[in-house]
This record gives structure tokens, sequence and C-alpha cells, in this order.
């Protein structure tokens, strides 16, 4: 049974929650239960979009460096693997995903957002890769996520400073997507994930597996990942609806089934 991390699922949208005051520290018990919420998120059919929120103050602050300031090389090695794991198990849910952010996420906090594939922020969150100022590097994907999403330059500066970012600041190098007053913060992420569990839910994958995997390869590779995505989609009931209703009704009134 998680203790720190849990899976809530209402309306087609599973809320993965982390629950450690008060900062949220990314222990190697919280790391396991994220990837065990992620798993569960990805396989059950009633969660059609996921949001991963830290709660009203902090999404989260980091690794818990109490934890790992008296580990060694080899356990090191061995904690890494999980530690990318967790993160990944998130990043690989085959549904849209959201992070919905308040206060500090730092480090670790900031690489579990970047597994999101939205982020909407709270005017009052700060987000920073602050690992250099330890003497280590992030661990958790922040040197290769974050360049990806806001170029490597940039990505380099804040790494190699350790500097944290203000929301403003983060909706303009394209950190965040979205500004909200911080006690709006979940309820706006709670309304863009209704707004997507009601969508075509193959093609939401498909979209999403066609750009993620289209990131890692050449051209012409993505193109081709995209053509047979696509192609698929004609295999789906949801395809039937939607055109159907476009011909009949016009754009944007089909009711998808998910299917």
């Amino acid at each position: 049974m998680a203790e720190l991390v849990r899976l809530e699922v209402e309306d087609g949208v599973g809320t993965i929650r982390l629950d450690r005051p008060p900062m949220n520290a990314l222990s190697a018990q919280v790391q396991e239960e994220i990837r065990a919420a992620a798993t569960e998120a990805a396989e059950r059919a009633d969660v059609r979009v996921v949001v991963v929120y830290g709660g009203p103050k902090v999404f989260a602050a980091g690794a818990d460096v109490k934890e790992m300031a008296g580990w060694g090389y080899q356990q090191m090695v061995d904690r890494s693997v999980g530690l990318q794991g967790a993160f990944t198990a998130v990043a690989r849910i085959p549904k849209p995903t959201i992070a919905a952010v308040t206060g500090y996420a730092l480090g670790g906090g900031c690489e579990l957002a970047l597994c999101c594939d939205l982020r909407i922020a709270g005017d009052n969150a700060r987000l920073g890769q602050p690992e250099i100022l330890l003497g280590i590097i992030p661990g958790a994907g922040g040197t290769q996520r974050l360049p990806r999403l806001v170029g490597p330059s940039r990505a380099k500066e804040l790494i190699f400073t350790g500097r944290f970012v203000d929301a403003e600041e983060a909706l303009r190098i394209g950190l965040v997507d979205r500004v909200v007053a911080p006690d709006e913060v979940y309820e706006a992420a709670l309304e863009l994930a209704r707004q997507l569990a009601r969508g075509p839910a193959y093609a939401l994958r498909a979209a999403k597996e066609s750009i993620d995997r289209g990131l890692e390869v050449d051209l012409d590779t993505g193109l081709d990942i995209e053509r047979v995505q696509f192609a698929a989609l004609f295999a789906t009931e949801d395809r039937t609806i939607g055109m159907t209703s476009f011909v009949e009704n016009g754009p944007g009134k089909a009711e998808f089934v998910g299917r």
C-alpha cells in the first residue's frame, strides 16, 4: 500500500498525488511509489489523462539530500537506475500528462515536471536544476529533457548556474505552458485534463507517441512513424465518429467513446 504517493481517479482523470510534507522530497520510497502509480495509470482503462500534483504549497523540492549524502559510488550506481526508471515510467504513460506546479519544483521536482507533456504553474512557482550547487549534475533526465524543451544553450545556463526560474521567466522560455494563481493551479490542470479525457483516446495516444518518438530520430524516420500512426487510426471507432460528425454537424461536435 502506497504511503507517500497515491493515484486518485475521477471522470477519466487520474491524479498522481505526492504527499510527503513538508517539501515532497523525492526519497527512494517516493520514487518507487511514483513508478507504481505511473504504471497503474498507464494500465487502467478508466484513466484517460494524468495530472501530477504535489499539493497546494509545493510540487517537489528535489531529491532527499539527507538520504543521499551518505551514499557512495556503488550505492548510487544501483539507485540511479531506479531513479531514472521511476521518472521514465511517468514520461512513458501513453496518455496525455499534465504537471500542476505550485511552489518549488527543483532538481528532481523539475525533472518530474519535465516528464509530463504539459505544465501549468502557479505564479509562485520556482523551477530549476540546482544540482551543480551540490557538486553533482541532474540524474533523473534533466540534462536530456530540459534542452529538448528550452534549447541546449538555455538549458546549459540553467544547469551550470543552478539558478531558480520564476513563473514569468519559465513561461517566457517555454519551461511551463500556462501560469495562473496558486490556488487555481490544480483546477486549471483538471479542467484541461477533463477536456482531453473527452477526446479520442487512441488519436491522443498516437499523437503523443509520434511526437516523442519523432524527436529521437531523423526527420524521414519521424515521418514514417507519423504515417503509420495516422493510417492505424482509421481502424478506430472514434475516427468514424469524428468524421461522420464533421460531415453531418460541422467541426468540434463529435462525442468520442475512446475506442
